[in-house]
């Protein structure tokens, strides 16, 4: 559940993030969000290597809660149309 909630939250900021931002600031707002998701996701790793699961078994989990959100964050960044600008 836990894990969930995390992607949850990551896909949810993401969309702030990302949909705020003027389009010719889009591409900083995925780097930014990028960076500051990859520190929350290596203390979540953190967190569970103190109690006791290993590294093993952690891993794959933090690499979905990593990338899932991020995905979503450079596919709008990179997809969504820049309003006002011709092709």
């Amino acid at each position: 559940m836990r894990t969930l909630i995390l992607i949850v939250a990551g896909l949810l900021i993401a969309l702030g993030i990302v949909l705020r931002m003027p389009a010719r600031l889009r591409r900083q707002g995925a780097i930014g969000f990028t960076v500051l998701w990859l520190l929350a996701v290596l203390w979540n790793l953190r967190t569970g290597l103190a109690h006791g699961y290993t590294l093993e078994e952690e891993a794959p989990i933090q690499a979905l809660i990593f990338l899932v959100p991020v995905a979503l964050a450079w596919v709008l960044a990179l997809k969504l149309p820049r309003r006002g600008v011709s092709p």
